[in-house]
């Protein structure tokens, strides 16, 4: 893919792997671009990432009195795509 301006404020997008293909991402926020192939590939990984989500769930622990609360992690993604950006 050659190298794309963004179009709202012209800097140089930055290109990152995307499963099989690549995605152009606006350094500054403004935005992302995707080759129609590699938007296809972003659906099929989004709809696997959903459907295997809830199978690596840790069992939940025995509630002791000395217990403490878990230091406070980041919160889960809430879809695929969010763990290419975030």
């Amino acid at each position: 893919m050659e190298s794309l301006n963004c179009p709202r404020c012209g800097t140089e997008m930055v290109s990152k792997p995307l499963a099989d293909g690549q995605v152009s991402q606006c350094p500054d926020g403004h935005g992302v671009f995707l080759a129609r192939v590699d938007l296809g590939s972003l659906i099929e990984s989004e709809t696997d990432w959903h459907r295997n989500a809830s199978q690596h769930t840790a069992p939940l622990p025995r509630i002791t009195a000395d217990m403490t609360a878990p230091p406070a992690g980041k919160a889960p993604a809430r879809a695929w795509v969010e763990t290419l950006f975030g």
